[in-house]
């Protein structure tokens, strides 16, 4: 693209489908677009209801509970972001094999109404062969984008070639807040999978937790990501480390539940000699 030697700043935003044969100026104020990410870092996101790609209602706090990834798209885009969330797509299928597609949800949605129909984008979803169970392709009530996506710190302008826009994945943590903003037309797993595995291993555990959640809780805070290998692998630096606290402090149990049991055999003891 003409300004991709801009630097960082312009890596972190969207040229539209047709960008490079458009010869004027982006309407799209990066330097703003950047600073809405930022500021809305934090805050909760209000309970919007959407249209998944089948027309029925569906509220983001029926996602709470969990990390939501949330990508905006348009399906009248034919390179950019089809691309991208294919980019996202494989990012997704390495963390399901790093955490499990039952740790977190994704959620893809259609920014330019009345067109980002349900109808619309399940043809998107099913032209790119996304059917993940903790996958869903939204449309926002066309009254509502603006909120929505001031809401989640999204910028985009109309072009005549389309729409430049904000090209990256808001995370949001299980209580609903806006954990940080990842930002790039390349999201690999390793961009993603450390923010998720920062919420995934401070969320508390169950009330009723049982002994499979701390080892799923252990399991996910030894992986990491290989850069040579692509994937994800267990450190096992990492796991000796914690099965030398976990011995220490088992030790350090039973010496003092023996000194005790002790104690109390020496103090009968003393009783039963008066």
């Amino acid at each position: 693209m003409r300004r991709c030697a801009r630097g960082l700043l312009l890596a972190a935003l969207l040229f539209t489908t047709a960008a490079n044969a458009v010869e004027e100026t982006a309407a799209l104020d990066e330097k703003e677009a950047l600073r809405a990410s930022q500021a809305v870092i934090g805050s909760s996101v209000p309970d919007h209801t959407l249209l998944d790609r089948d027309g029925r209602p569906l509220r983001l706090s029926s996602y709470r509970g969990k990390p939501l990834l949330v990508s905006f798209i348009y399906t009248g885009c034919f390179q950019v972001c089809p691309t991208q969330t294919r980019a996202l797509f494989e990012a997704v299928k390495g963390l399901d094999a790093r955490f499990g597609p039952h740790q977190f949800n994704v959620v893809s949605i259609g920014f330019n109404q009345p067109f980002d129909s349900p109808t619309a984008m399940r043809a998107f979803a099913a032209e790119q062969r996304i059917d993940a169970p903790n996958w869903a392709f939204l449309s926002p009530p066309s009254a509502t984008v603006g909120k929505l996506t001031r809401d989640f710190g999204f910028s985009y302008a109309a072009t005549p070639a389309g729409f430049d826009h904000l090209l990256g994945v808001t995370v949001v943590d299980a209580a609903g807040r806006i954990h940080s903003q990842v930002l790039g037309n390349r999201l690999s797993a390793a961009q993603l999978g450390e923010p998720l595995r920062e919420l995934l291993g401070a969320a508390p555990l169950p009330q009723q937790w049982r002994v499979s959640d701390v080892v799923e809780r252990i399991r996910i805070l030894c992986t990491v990501y290989d850069p040579e290998t692509g994937a994800y692998r267990y450190d096992t630096k990492l796991i000796f480390e914690i099965a030398g606290g976990l011995t220490f402090f088992i030790s350090v149990g039973i010496y003092l539940l023996l000194e005790l049991l002790r104690r109390r055999r020496d103090a009968r003891s003393d009783v039963a000699y008066r």
